[in-house]
């Protein structure tokens, strides 16, 4: 085919799905701890670290994000994500994405999904 779509993947830990993708000037990831015996705090920090592997392995970074979902299996919980969120997104303004976060069923044991998109250089 001549005019193939260029879409770049990652390979995701689950059959069928991909840790990340990239098209063009846009990237996205998703994470989840692989370690289900952590606490919310433990899997967020793990989740986020996984998103800035995929985010590299796409040429991109936190800085560019643009968005981020965020489900917790309990939003009392929000508390200890917020704080943790901080922390990773970091204190420039300017690299804040738009961000929500909801509460959902997740498979067991997973306390944290984290969803983002971010901008690539082509």
């Amino acid at each position: 085919m001549d005019d193939e779509i260029k879409i770049q993947r990652v390979a995701g830990v689950a059959a069928g799905r991909s840790s990340g993708s990239a098209f063009g000037s846009l990237a996205w990831a998703v994470a989840t701890s692989d370690d289900k015996s952590l606490g919310v705090r433990e899997q967020t920090v793990a989740a986020f670290a996984k998103i800035d592997r995929t985010l590299a392995s796409l040429r991109s970074d936190k800085r560019y994000l643009l968005s981020a979902t965020i489900i917790l299996a309990d939003l009392n919980d929000k508390e200890v994500l917020d704080f943790e969120w901080k922390k990773w997104v970091g204190a420039d303004n300017q690299h804040w994405p738009q961000r929500s976060c909801t509460g959902g069923t997740l498979s067991s044991g997973t306390l944290v999904e984290i969803m983002v998109v971010a901008a690539r250089p082509i």
